[in-house]
């Protein structure tokens, strides 16, 4: 994403212009409806929208069909449970959700929710009843893995038959692997180095029946465990659903939060939160700690620690509330909460003792989440690797991070090391702070324009880098690939279009739009108090334009470089969302570009001769095409025999991967750690940064490109 920060007056100044929630407005009065919160939430949705969003839909049939199509197309992704006769009576909906908003009712909302709770309900029986008797897989029977490709079931017979194959499907793939982990061929279990005991060496080889009961059990848990959860959806849970969805067809950025989404995004944007700082996960129904975040009030408190299964969570003094059957993200939102205040956990330890642990909330920070630099030898030489994993900004002002100068830290520590040259690595980064992005370009451009910022009805703006001292003029080197997005393409673009460096990889994502998020309890004046709270909603305000004047929004940006990925031909980008704003462009900014450009056209030429002769990339390359191939085969064959042999095809393209990581010399890495660094929790988490760097064939031909550019 790219979020532009505005200053709190600005903010407060904006509100009311895009949200105008008027007294005379049609809904029913507050203490008239008794769905009132799901009506004033629809309707401020929408004419926030209708009066912020950057290309605005205007409330009609059409915008109608399109929210209930993509609502359907979520609500049954998998097509399991609804009927065809549930999709004819809710398709007399679909032209009347507008007028549904506006007048402040949600028939659509609750009779689609009504039908899938029933048919949720009788599913559960009805896998139960199935994977009770075993299936045979000698028969020759195929499942369409693609729910796309499906019509809804038109009969309960014919939903019975799906179900049948689909657990038949899911059941075969475990015994598949229970058949790999008996006779040896497991690889997961093989690359773990570790020797059977003797006891396991004399276990008895199981009988196929056996596997094959133990396989559907283990199914039977799945669905178990899944069905739980979906009987604990709430109405609130699927309205945020629905209102996530009327946002989202505006473009497939402009989204709802729930109040417990918006924390989540926060964590995503910032890499920070309040809470306790022990991490947990479900194991065999159990909700137990994975791992706490060093520096933590929980590491800090000493007495919490991996492996204890929290039983029961109470608020200070208040009464405990078990969590056993509860739904996970319920229960991450119970412990998580303001910093200075007190949970108190019950937790049993793994040698079965209970314990009341008690915990004062404080501010937990993700160190993984922040850029993190390293150096590279390679031929005598030192080169330099920064990694950023997201465009993070503190846009609340409470004392956190900012990308742009932790990336201007790291290339400080880089260059007291003198290295040669820099790669920055953006691949997988999705983005985050625009304004960050425009101050990192900053660091290897001096001052100009870096990115242009256009509204519906307003010119374009030219967003520049003030600052006229470069923090590196080195030879530099951008990694790329499809899921760089937004803030990504900002940076890349800027320095692609001043010369200044070389962007290696794969085209980019698409998403060439800025986004704003507001707090719904802002907006809502003082007689919804006790509806509170809302939630908040992100709108797309702006797109951005490189100041060439081209858009990357759907397109993306090019590399200079191509590299041999898979996520090139596997990965979705923008062109695959719904509902996604096109391409255009405006006219460019006048910018100057880098005094000394490199010389592309000759490092782009060795760099193909390097990778057309290089056994790895080779290898990838051929194997992105079984890949693609095997991609478009959605039908499986339901034979054991057929399937285990279609699945040793698989893995031997799977293996082609690994091996063509391993014919490469490794890279000799190093974490830029401070000399005098003797925190145990630096050094261990500076070797897990740079392992899987030493075999990164893409790493490696960014520094023989470097080593070129010199």
């Amino acid at each position: 994403m790219a979020l532009f920060r505005f200053g709190a007056a600005a903010c407060t100044a904006l509100l009311p212009a895009l949200f105008f929630l008027a007294p005379e407005t049609t809904a029913p009065r507050p203490a008239d409806n008794p769905d009132r919160k799901a009506a004033y939430l629809l309707q401020t949705i929408v004419q926030g929208l209708s009066g912020a969003h950057y290309q605005p839909a205007a409330l009609d049939d059409a915008f109608s069909r399109r929210v209930f199509g993509l609502y359907l197309k979520r609500l049954d992704a998998g097509k399991k449970f609804l009927r065809q006769p549930d999709v004819q009576e809710l398709q007399a909906f679909q032209r009347d959700i507008d007028n549904e908003i506006q007048r402040g009712s949600q028939e659509f909302l609750q009779r689609s929710t009504a039908l899938m709770t029933a048919r949720v309900q009788e599913a559960q029986l009805l896998y139960r009843e199935l994977l009770a008797k075993p299936f045979d897989f000698t028969a020759k029977e195929t499942f369409e893995t693609d729910a796309e490709k499906l019509d809804y079931a038109a009969t309960p017979t014919a939903q019975r038959e799906r179900w049948r194959l689909l657990l038949k499907y899911q059941t075969l793939a475990r015994l598949s692997e229970l058949l790999d982990e008996q006779n040896g061929t497991d690889k997961s279990l093989a690359s773990t180095k570790v020797k059977p005991s003797p006891a396991t060496m004399s276990k008895p080889v199981r009988p196929m029946s056996e596997l094959e009961a133990e396989a559907r059990k283990q199914v039977l848990k799945y669905y178990d465990d899944t069905f739980a959860n979906l009987l604990q959806t709430d109405a609130q849970d699927r309205l945020a659903q629905f209102a996530n969805t009327v946002a989202n067809v505006y473009d497939p950025h402009t989204e709802y939060f729930a109040p417990r989404d918006k924390d989540n995004f926060d964590i995503a944007l910032t890499g920070r939160f309040e809470g306790t700082g022990a991490q947990l996960g479900e194991q065999d129904n159990k909700i137990v700690v994975t791992d706490i975040v060093p520096g933590s009030a929980s590491y800090r408190q000493g007495e919490l620690k991996i492996g204890d299964e929290i039983l029961r969570v109470a608020q200070g003094a208040a009464e405990p509330v078990a969590v056993g059957g509860m739904r996970f993200d319920k229960i991450v939102q119970m412990i998580r909460g303001k910093k200075g205040s007190e949970v108190r956990l019950t937790v049993k330890k793994p040698d079965g003792t209970v314990r009341v642990i008690p915990i004062i909330r404080d501010v937990v920070v993700l160190e993984e989440t922040y850029a993190q630099s390293a150096t590279v030898q390679q031929d005598g030489k030192k080169y330099g690797y920064i990694h950023l994993p997201a465009f993070y900004a503190d846009f609340n002002n409470n004392g956190g991070r900012s990308s742009a100068e932790d990336v201007k830290a790291e290339l400080a520590k880089l260059k007291q090391q003198n290295v040669q040259g820099v790669v920055l690595d953006l691949r997988f980064n999705g983005g985050g702070s625009l304004q960050d992005a425009v101050d990192m370009a900053g660091l290897f451009v001096s001052s100009g324009p870096m990115v242009q910022v256009k509204s519906a009805q307003r010119p374009a703006q030219v967003l520049n880098d003030s600052d006229t001292r470069v923090q590196y003029e080195g030879p530099l080197v951008v990694l790329v690939n499809k899921y760089s997005a937004s803030a990504s393409e900002i940076l890349a673009a800027a320095i692609q279009d001043h010369q200044r460096g070389i962007i290696m990889g794969n085209t980019t994502y698409g998403k060439g739009t800025v986004q704003r998020v507001f707090d719904l309890d802002e907006v809502l004046p003082a007689q919804f108090n006790s509806l509170k709270p809302f939630g908040s909603l992100k709108i797309t305000l702006q797109k951005y334009y490189r100041i060439g004047g081209g858009s990357t929004q759907f397109r993306g940006v090019t590399p200079d470089v191509t590299l041999p990925d898979a996520y090139s031909a596997l990965g979705t980008g923008e062109q695959q969302t719904d509902f996604p704003l096109g391409w255009d462009e405006i006219g460019a900014a006048p910018f100057r570009t880098w005094q000394a450009p490199v010389g592309l056209r000759q490092l782009a030429e060795a760099s193909r001769r390097r990778v057309a002769t290089d056994a790895g990339f080779r290898l990838i390359g051929e194997s992105v095409q079984e890949l693609v191939k095997r991609q478009k085969l959605t039908q499986v064959s339901l034979n054991l025999d057929a399937y285990r042999a279609d699945q040793q095809q698989a893995r031997a393209v799977s293996e082609r991967f690994k091996e063509a990581q391993q014919l490469a010399p490794a890279l000799e890495v190093a974490p830029t750690l401070a000399a005098a660094t003797t925190d145990s929790t630096l050094v261990q988490r500076g070797k897990r940064f740079v392992k899987p760097l030493g075999k990164d064939l893409a790493l490696r031909e960014a520094v023989a490109v470097l080593a070129d550019a010199r």
